[in-house]
Order: structure tokens, then C-alpha cells, then sequence
């Protein structure tokens, strides 16, 4: 049986110290200087069964909180929480334990709290995510490790050998094999992957979104041709797109300054030495990464507003039919009504007249519906220029 030390979770979404200010006065007090209702604030701060809390000031300041389920959670300035437990009985309930109460317990609050202000797009606000979970062993052999990648049904996609630990990692799952009392900095390094997995997870939702954007308009566009009928639909959806992407474009804007500084702070941080050679190259990875998703959402949205700007000029090219079509009609149905003014020396009231008026009147509304639906009908030319797709 592997010697289990602890079993951690995490994830991240960015976030600044004024973010963690507000986080702390949830936490301790349930208390926020937002209009939120106060007895919401304590019902979920109750759910949570915090036990105490604590701001922590170092490099990254974290608010470090204890539940009485035996759970310890740390919530750092950039966005990045981390939730870890002492092994019991049953790793998989442990685990469980652990995911439960970041998505049932401590999510509902945070996301309360932050429930002002700019919106996380739908798109992005509804992925269930998918925790790495992180188990720290205390000098276990080979076949405990293969016996927990069994465990899980896990595929073991590589291992990293050290003289002080071993890290074997699959899919969702981690494994720190300790083998020295001196290595104190485990906890460091897997808040560092934490915010690693994360990161790249985040940038990958968005390349998968722009290629759902942009598939979703070049459908249309390929066809070449589309109903007047459509047009206005068409458009309101690509307004979505867009404000999507206006969401989205902030998000990103943003994460590069968490790269650095997290960088920054793992090299300067003398018990991650040993681990340096695992995480440095990450960093600069991610920053790539990062900068390739810029261009590719730059160019998301400048194909967004070229298909909006498209589709309002045939949306206003078939408004503008129906509109002289129903000038034509009213003109016409003056000029009936003028020609038998003339006809006559002096008007009179007479249910002729009025009978005259009315047909007059549905003539014109019969053709007018016929003409919307003739234009609602007609098939209107989509002239764009034809790229070559590249693999994103």
C-alpha cells in the first residue's frame, strides 16, 4: 500500500489583490461593499464550514482557509486556488471530497461575490472543468505508483526520475514519489503545475472557440447566397459573436502578465531548484502559446466585424426594397383616391366612397405582404473573398 502523504486539487482564473481583499471579507465575515444580499453572503459562508482564516503577504499574497472537513485551501492574488487534504481511509473519496467542495461549496461564493460586472461568456462560464489531482507519496516503490495508475485507470504519459523524488504523470493524474526529508517545497511546485495546466487549458478553450466562431460563420458565407428572411437572424447571432470576442480580448489581454510574474517568482524561489528543470521551459512555452492566440483571436475578430459589416449592408440593401415598394404602393393608392376626388365637383359622403376607401386600402395591404414576401424570399448574394483555410 503507497504511503500517502497528501491529495491536492486546483484551478485558476485570473484575478487581482483587489479580488483577494473582497475574497477575504467573504471569507472571514461574510461581508462584501457590494449591494449583495447579506443573507445569501452567510448562507455561503456557512456551506463552506470555515473554521478560520488567514491572509498570508509574501511574494504572492493568499488567504489561507481550514474547513472542519479536514480541508485546507489557499487563494493567491493572481487567481490560483489550491485545495489539499491529509490521505483517510479512501483516496478516490478523498479526492472527491475535494472536487465536491471546490465546485459545491467554495465556487457558489466566489462566483457570488464576482456576479457584478462584466460577464464570463456563456460559452466559457458553462465547461465543467477537470481537476489534476496531485498525490504526494512518502518513498513508495514502483508498484504502489503502478497500482494507483491502475487505480484510476489511468495511462501513465511519463515519468521524471530524480535522486530526491519522481513525478509520473497520466491524464488527470499525479504522483510526487518524496525520497528526502530536505525537499519541503513539494506544495510550491505543485501550485506551479496547477497554474501551468491551467493556463494552457484556458488558451486551448479559446483557439477550440474561434474555430466554433469562425466555422459557424464561413458556413454561411460558403453557401454564396441567402434568404432576405435569414439576414436579420444571421446578424443578431454574429452580434453575439462579437460580444463574445469583446469578453474574451480582455481575458487574454491580461494573462501575460501572470507568466512573468509567476516565472519571476519560481525562479527566485530557492526550494523550486530542484524542480526548475521541470517548469522552466513551461513558462516560455506558454508564453508563445499566449502570443500565437493573440494573432489568432486578433484575426477572429477582424473576420467577425467584416461578416457584421456584410451582413448589414444586405440587411439594409433588403430594407431598402421593402421600403420603396411600400412607397410605390401608398403612392399609387393616393393617386387612385385624387383621381376620384377630381372626378367629382364636390366630394360627398356616400358608402360607395367608403367601400371604394376600403378596397383601396386592402389592395395596398395585400401587396405589401406579398412584396415582404417576395423579399423575404429572394436569395441575396454573398460576396466575400475567398481565402484559403490554414490548420489552426
Amino acid at each position: 500500500m503507497a504511503k500517502i502523504e497528501k491529495i491536492y486539487i486546483g484551478g485558476w482564473f485570473q484575478r487581482t489583490t483587489l479580488h483577494l481583499s473582497e475574497i477575504y471579507d467573504f471569507l472571514k465575515q461574510a461581508d462584501s461593499p457590494l449591494k449583495l444580499d447579506k443573507a445569501k453572503l452567510s448562507e455561503l459562508r456557512n456551506e463552506m464550514r470555515i473554521s478560520s482564516v488567514e491572509m498570508k503577504l509574501g511574494n504572492l499574497d493568499c488567504v489561507i482557509v481550514k474547513s472542519d472537513l479536514g480541508i485546507e485551501v489557499k487563494i493567491y492574488e493572481d487567481g490560483l486556488i489550491v485545495l489539499c487534504k491529509v490521505n483517510g481511509l479512501s483516496i478516490k473519496n478523498e479526492i472527491q471530497t475535494l472536487a465536491t467542495y471546490y465546485e459545491q461549496k467554495l465556487s457558489p461564493g466566489i462566483r457570488y461575490i464576482f456576479s457584478l460586472g462584466a460577464p464570463i461568456p456563456k460559452d466559457l462560464a458553462n465547461i465543467k472543468t477537470i481537476f489534476p489531482y496531485f498525490i504526494i507519496l512518502d518513498n513508495s516503490p514502483k508498484q504502489d505508483i503502478k497500482e494507483l495508475f491502475g487505480q484510476f485507470k489511468q495511462e501513465k504519459y511519463f515519468e521524471i526520475l530524480k535522486k530526491e523524488f519522481e513525478i509520473y504523470r497520466g491524464d488527470k493524474l499525479y504522483v510526487i514519489n518524496n525520497f528526502s526529508e530536505k525537499l519541503s517545497n513539494i506544495e510550491d511546485f505543485v501550485e506551479e503545475q496547477v497554474f501551468i495546466r491551467e493556463f494552457k487549458s484556458q488558451l486551448h478553450r479559446y483557439l477550440n472557440l474561434h474555430r466554433i466562431i469562425w466555422e459557424r460563420i464561413a458556413d454561411v458565407k460558403e453557401r454564396g447566397k441567402i434568404k432576405g428572411s435569414e439576414v436579420g437572424l444571421f446578424k443578431d447571432k454574429i452580434e453575439s459573436y462579437s460580444k463574445t470576442i469583446n469578453l474574451i480580448d480582455g481575458r487574454i489581454s491580461q494573462m501575460g502578465t501572470y507568466i512573468r510574474t509567476r516565472e519571476s517568482i519560481a525562479k527566485n524561489n530557492a526550494g523550486l531548484a530542484n524542480f526548475l528543470d521541470v517548469l522552466d521551459f513551461k513558462y516560455e512555452t506558454l508564453a508563445d502559446t499566449l502570443e500565437y492566440i493573440k494573432d489568432i483571436w486578433n484575426m477572429t475578430k477582424n473576420y467577425v466585424n467584416s461578416a457584421l459589416d456584410l451582413f448589414s449592408s444586405i440587411q439594409a440593401a433588403s430594407t431598402e426594397s421593402s421600403v420603396t415598394n411600400l412607397t410605390v404602393i401608398t403612392s399609387m393608392g393616393v393617386g387612385a383616391t385624387l383621381i376620384g376626388l377630381f372626378s367629382e365637383k364636390l366630394p360627398e359622403f356616400h358608402i360607395s366612397g367608403v367601400m371604394y376607401f376600403l378596397i383601396v386600402a386592402s389592395i395596398g395591404y395585400i401587396a405589401n405582404k406579398i412584396m415582404k414576401m417576395i423579399y423575404t424570399r429572394r436569395m441575396y448574394k454573398i460576396s466575400d473573398v475567398k481565402i484559403v483555410k490554414d490548420i489552426k
